[in-house]
């Protein structure tokens, strides 16, 4: 069997009725012939849109494939007993040149019971931001069932949405049930549940391009939307340097930022596979005796057959570092 190695995997694009050019232009992607790019998937084990290697001895295999294969020495023993076959994450950039639709997603009780897959917790960071983009987390108060059906039903949801600006840097964690939208003029990086089920509640009354109105589920995310109020929707973290910093511990992920100048060697020996995704910078991933150059824009899944990496850089760089544990 071939020695597992760092895997970059092709990008999957997708056009979106609110996609625009940043993955091309802010992140070196060329989605032609697509006319705009909404979504880049750049790590999936979704069955409609697997992931295929796109370096190395086992380029193109599949995600599957792979996990199939090598089990546990490449996402971990005990990740292998908890999931099975099924990759647990997918990440991916999301390019909002017009708001997206205000939305939910279900818990994994939910979804299993209605879709046979997982829920959906995920978190968002934000790459880039034109100036006054803003987005949507949560409520701005606590509400129940009722009042959200009432707010639907007269136009006025966007009423007992909580809004906050959002600018490069920032960092929003939401959990499955959570209402949300990314706003126009956001670049993001997301990692989520592996699950593409989303109950879009509110579109803006757009169409589509046949010039019908895009299907909405508000009944279905009566179930699935947490209707209480929070404090905060923002994640604050430390923005310190050369020490890793932790972002989100959930039961579906963790994932740290790291914000380096410096080389610093990593210990990856907790049973899981780890996940880069190269947010700002440029840095060499050292493994073995191999190494592995990595760009802004850039993401690699790391075995978890391989313990220990070293990262050095000339130019200095940010890393979303994720993993299950």
């Amino acid at each position: 069997m071939t020695l597992l190695y760092p895997f970059k995997f092709a990008p999957i694009f997708k056009d979106k009725i609110w996609g625009g050019q940043k993955i091309d232009t802010y992140l070196g992607k060329n989605f032609a012939p697509l006319p705009n790019c909404g979504e880049s998937w750049e790590i999936s084990g979704v069955r409609s849109a697997m992931s295929m290697v796109a370096n190395g001895a086992l380029e193109g295999h599949s995600l599957a494939s792979l996990l199939a294969r090598y089990q546990g020495a490449l996402v971990g023993r005990a990740v292998y007993q908890r999931f099975g076959d099924e990759f647990p994450l997918l990440v991916k950039f999301i390019d909002a040149a017009d708001d997206l639709s205000v939305q939910a997603h279900p818990g994994d009780e939910l979804a299993r019971q209605r879709h046979g897959c997982f829920g959906k917790t995920e978190m968002w960071y934000v790459v880039q931001a034109d100036e006054g983009a803003t987005l949507v987390s949560g409520f701005k108060r606590k509400i129940d069932p009722q009042i959200y059906l009432d707010k639907v039903a007269a136009g006025r949801l966007c009423d007992i949405l909580n809004v906050e600006t959002a600018a490069a840097g920032d960092v929003f964690f939401l959990p499955a049930g959570r209402v949300h939208t990314i706003g126009k003029g956001l670049l993001i990086a997301e990692i989520q549940q592996a699950s593409d089920v989303t109950y879009r509640i509110y579109d803006f009354d757009r169409v589509d391009g046949d010039g019908k109105p895009r299907a909405l589920h508000t009944e279905e995310a009566l179930a699935a939307l947490d209707y209480d109020f929070h404090d905060d929707y923002k994640l604050a973290y430390s923005r310190t340097a050369n020490a890793p910093v932790k972002l989100v511990a959930c039961e579906h992920f963790r994932t740290n930022i790291l914000t380096y100048t410096q080389a610093v060697t990593r210990d990856y020996s907790f049973d899981s596979f780890v996940i880069h995704v190269c947010v700002q910078g440029s840095y060499t991933l050292n493994y073995r005796d191999e190494a592995m150059d990595i760009e802004m824009g850039e993401c690699v899944l790391i075995p978890a057959a391989i313990a220990s990496v070293t990262l050095s850089t000339q130019t200095g760089y940010k890393i979303l570092e994720s993993y299950i544990v």
